[in-house]
């Protein structure tokens, strides 16, 4: 079977791939945000040095990293609508599903982040009256943050890979997109084709701009 090289053109791109990628992106941005609010949560539960906030953080964290993320996908795309008695829809099911299983994995990084920061800090914060709530808010998440800002953005690039999980459910993400395409056409290779060359510029390039902005803090510091 020959290559149709007329197949890559921008009508296919605009027609088809286009609100594909406007979903991955946004799945991206509300799983990344979702992710490293909730993971903060459970880095802090996790050091918190109290056990009831320890152990259930750590079993989530553990038993999240330790099942395959389109697992979990299919799992609450398709055990929800059984217990609620309804559907709750593809893109849904993608987002909270992704929020949920990123947050262990942005709970590790923002862990290593906040262990980063001198025990002199803590300590300091606690000599003039901090809660351990103030101490995290005003003095040690904001450095962790910067510290782990690289580390978090690279999880986000890797988030956005695996947006394309989501075709398992039947969701319209760019991937989805050139599928749709290159069966409309009957060029299923030249769609797969041109979706990883698409996959490998955004990738690459915002890789990139990571590493420059890693230089950038290393200067910083």
């Amino acid at each position: 079977m020959s290559l149709d090289w007329t197949f890559f053109n921008w009508g296919i791109i605009q027609d088809y791939v286009l609100k594909g990628l406007y979903f991955s992106i946004y799945l991206t941005v509300i799983a990344t945000i979702g992710g490293i609010i909730f993971g903060t949560l459970l880095a802090m539960m996790r050091l918190s040095g109290n056990k009831w906030l320890e152990i259930p953080a750590t079993i989530y964290v553990n038993g999240m990293r330790s099942v395959p993320l389109v697992m979990v996908i299919l799992w609450f795309f398709l055990l929800v609508p059984l217990i609620i008695g309804r559907s709750v829809g593809a893109e849904f099911s993608a987002i909270i599903t992704f929020i949920a299983f990123e947050a262990a994995y942005f709970s590790e990084i923002m862990r290593a982040g906040i262990q980063s920061i001198p025990r002199g800090q803590v300590f300091a914060g606690q000599a003039v009256g901090m809660t351990y709530g103030q101490n995290m808010r005003l003095v040690i998440l904001p450095q962790a943050f910067r510290n782990m800002l690289p580390v978090l953005l690279t999880q986000t690039i890797i988030l956005f890979q695996d947006t394309s999980l989501v075709y398992a459910i039947g969701a319209y993400d760019m991937l989805k997109g050139f599928e749709t395409a290159g069966k409309n056409f009957g060029r299923p290779i030249e769609a797969y084709i041109a979706a990883a060359v698409i996959y490998f510029v955004i990738c690459f390039s915002l890789s990139y701009l990571v590493k420059r902005l890693h230089k950038k803090i290393a200067i910083i510091r």
